[in-house]
């Protein structure tokens, strides 16, 4: 009996021969889907022998108020790079493999204090485990950005890596598809759509939810959606990030060096043209970095004292009451009473909230704890 590997291989040579059209694109969703049920199988499998003590991972404590991944190949530079951004002098070298494991560090900029994580070079195979590959994706699917760093003389490393990540189940750069499923005791696949008209035949859509072994559910589409789509929703384990590009070693490269770069790289992709040798374009990262992890600023005003208006507590946009308390110490959750906002977030001053309440940039929070 064939292996999972062999499976999916073969699976995946059938879609490369297969030309993508509207005629064939039902087909092709119905081999997404099946090796992606096979994949999720492996991954349980794997997991399984690692929590038997069948293999080791990176263990990388967080800290800070976000982190973020450096991935690229070997000798690009990741090491000098995070030696610019950080105070941590990662070991670096004109040799392949100079780093082994993951070595973090810190970056303060703008009252924020942001992990960056050197990770070892990723190769291609690296979703197959070469290279210690699954050890560093695990790391890379826990980070709250990615950053490819690359070189301007290599052609291809891009399309490697964005393609190992991908098969990791990280889809940077991309929203969640809108596609709802809710699987039911009876009546088939039923699909519903808000649009006039879709990408795909509802036919097709229920072969691929049924090659997932799924025979009644309820496909709610509220917008337009590929086979890919429909896989990943079905996968469930997929991770949305943001990701930014950065061309390290320009110190070394001509014009037309980078103009050719450039033009490798994909559209609509920002890139950081940079140098970790010279310093040259590391402030500007800094800012990239610190803007589109989507921070803001909360203001503490203990209870019966003024607030603290110049150190503004440092969050992520999407941070409710709980996510300050969990930040601030264990015990203000445990103690947890209530709070009291003002400021855009609350209907009015000083509102009576709860650990759920949703918090925007620029409110004046105060927690109140019982007495244990």
């Amino acid at each position: 009996m064939a292996t999972i590997e062999e499976q999916i291989k073969a699976l995946e040579e059938e879609i490369s021969k297969t030309k993508y059209n509207k005629a064939t694109q039902g087909h092709i969703g119905k081999l997404k889907a099946k090796i992606a049920a096979l994949r999720h199988r492996k991954e349980k499998a794997q997991a399984h022998a690692r929590s038997s003590g069948g293999g080791q991972g990176f263990e990388v404590k967080k800290s800070g108020d976000a982190s973020v991944a450096l991935v690229g190949f070997p000798s690009v530079g990741k090491s000098s790079l995070i030696s610019q951004l950080t105070e941590v002098d990662s070991d670096a070298g004109d040799f392949a493999f100079t780093t082994l494991t993951c070595i973090p560090g810190v970056m303060e900029h703008r009252g924020a204090k942001i992990q960056i994580l050197d990770l070892p070079g990723l190769i291609k195979g690296a979703s197959e485990g070469k290279g210690r590959g699954r050890e560093i994706l695990n790391v890379v699917r826990g980070s709250d950005m990615v950053l490819y760093v690359i070189d301007p003389f290599q052609s291809s490393h891009f399309e490697i890596l964005d393609l190992e990540l991908w098969k990791a189940g990280m889809r940077l750069n991309q929203r969640p598809p809108q596609i709802f499923i809710t699987r039911t005791r009876r009546g088939g696949i039923d699909v519903r759509s808000t649009l006039e008209q879709t990408n795909l035949l509802e036919e097709e859509i229920q072969a691929i939810v049924r090659s997932f072994g799924i025979v009644s559910a309820t496909v709610t589409l509220r917008t337009d959606v590929t086979d890919d789509h429909i896989v990943d929703t079905l996968a469930g384990n997929r991770v949305y990030s943001r990701s930014v590009i950065v061309l390290n070693k320009i110190d070394l490269a001509t014009d037309n060096d980078l103009t050719r770069a450039h033009e490798m790289l994909p559209e609509g992709w920002p890139v950081l043209d940079v140098s970790a040798k010279t310093g040259e374009g590391i402030e500007r990262m800094k800012d990239f970095i610190f803007d589109n992890l989507h921070f803001m600023s909360i203001f503490l005003k203990p209870q019966g004292q003024e607030a603290d208006l110049i150190e503004p507590l440092i969050v992520k946009d999407t941070s409710t009451v709980r996510d300050v308390c969990a930040k601030l110490h264990r015990d203000f959750l445990r103690k947890f009473r209530y709070a009291r906002v003002k400021g855009p977030s609350a209907k009015f001053d000083w509102q009576r909230v709860g650990l759920d309440h949703l918090l925007m940039d620029g409110d004046l929070l105060t927690v109140i704890l019982r007495k244990l």
